[in-house]
């Protein structure tokens, strides 16, 4: 029962964009949520998530302002990284990693690149339905849910997010 008001909680958070409001606190859940391979250069081991400020992107490659997005997303990983911040990018390609494997090799993102699983491809993830791409999660550094948006956000304002969780307990 808690699982699923903490699920339905993060669906209404992700639904209302720009919504800044209680964080939405699954547990384990959300830090769970990315155990998903991994394509590209970039190492990845959900695992190594845990205390740190994470910024969740559901993407497809076939999406161009999800495109338009990855130099914000770049450029915040480069900015924040060090301080204990990282970017985690869910491919939603109904092709996988057919597609995704050469997109995150010819783009060598500086963060992880992720592949879906068919319930996240069908719209449901433990952060609430996906109803648009790009849709954006931003976790504390306790794995709860604080942010979430649709399409793409200014980067002052998600830098601004990112270094008040950066500086909190």
């Amino acid at each position: 029962m808690r699982r699923a008001l903490a699920c339905a909680l993060a669906g209404l958070l992700l639904t209302a964009c720009h919504l800044r409001a209680k964080p939405v606190d699954a547990g384990p859940a959300f830090l769970q949520a990315l155990a998903l391979p991994s394509v590209g250069p970039t190492r990845y081991d959900y695992r190594n998530l845990s205390g740190k400020v994470v910024l969740v992107s559901f993407f497809a490659t076939w999406c161009f302002p999800c495109l338009a997005d990855m130099p914000t997303l770049e450029a915040l990983q480069k900015q924040y990284g060090p301080q204990g911040f990282q970017v985690v990018a869910v491919g939603m390609d109904i092709e996988e990693a057919k597609v995704l494997v050469p997109f995150a090799d010819h783009y060598a993102l500086n963060y992880p690149v992720l592949v879906s699983d068919a319930y996240m491809r069908a719209g449901q993830t433990a952060y609430g339905p996906i109803r648009a791409l790009p849709s954006t999660v931003l976790l504390d550094k306790r794995g709860r849910a604080v942010a979430a948006w649709q399409g793409i956000e200014g980067q002052a304002e998600v830098a601004k997010a990112i270094e008040k969780l950066l500086r909190q307990d």
